[in-house]
């Protein structure tokens, strides 16, 4: 995955950008982590199927067929989150599979480091897209299924300071 619209000249650029893989093969009853690698840094997650199954499901799915390969965290917003996982470098979007229903009130909160999944304003319309909270954005979290909130699935648990660099890559319109 790529952050940001390019690197700076200066920094190596890989001729394929690494897809974010499995780490490795999760026990019964343990936690999947994904390494995910960026022209800025690597990090983990940990994703949680207990609480949210379908949205992991889905995150695995769509990595595990190479989706991430190449996209940009398209929407960098500092102190709000870093989206991505729907756009190619030069910004022409990827085709989705169908939208998956809502998780969010599943009792996990949109807090620095988690992942939770991007949709529109229809509650049940994540696809492949997912940000990662920069910040605590508690007003995102579940309020009541007319204020539904965003489905946390995971979290940061390694390179919290490679996402610290993506949101501070200066961005455009």
């Amino acid at each position: 995955w790529l952050a940001g619209k390019a690197p700076k000249p200066a920094e190596p650029v890989p001729e394929k950008p690494a897809e974010p893989v499995v780490a490795a093969p999760a026990p019964a009853g343990s936690k999947p982590r994904v390494r995910i690698t960026t022209t800025h840094g690597a990090l983990v997650v940990e994703l949680d199927p207990d609480k949210a199954p379908a949205s992991v499901a889905n995150f695995l799915k769509y990595a595990g067929k190479g989706h991430y390969e190449g996209t940009i965290f398209h929407r960098v917003i500092p102190n709000f989150m870093i989206q991505g996982g729907g756009y190619q470098q030069d910004y022409r979007e990827k085709p989705t599979d169908p939208p998956i229903p809502i998780e969010s009130s599943n009792g996990l909160s949109n807090v620095r480091g988690t992942l939770a999944m991007a949709r529109t304003n229809d509650p049940n319309s994540a696809t492949s897209q997912f940000f990662v909270n920069t910040v605590d954005n508690l007003f995102l979290n579940y309020q009541s299924p007319s204020n539904p909130g965003y489905t946390v699935f995971g979290r940061v648990v390694e390179g919290m300071e490679t996402v610290d660099r993506i949101r501070a890559i200066p961005t455009g319109p």
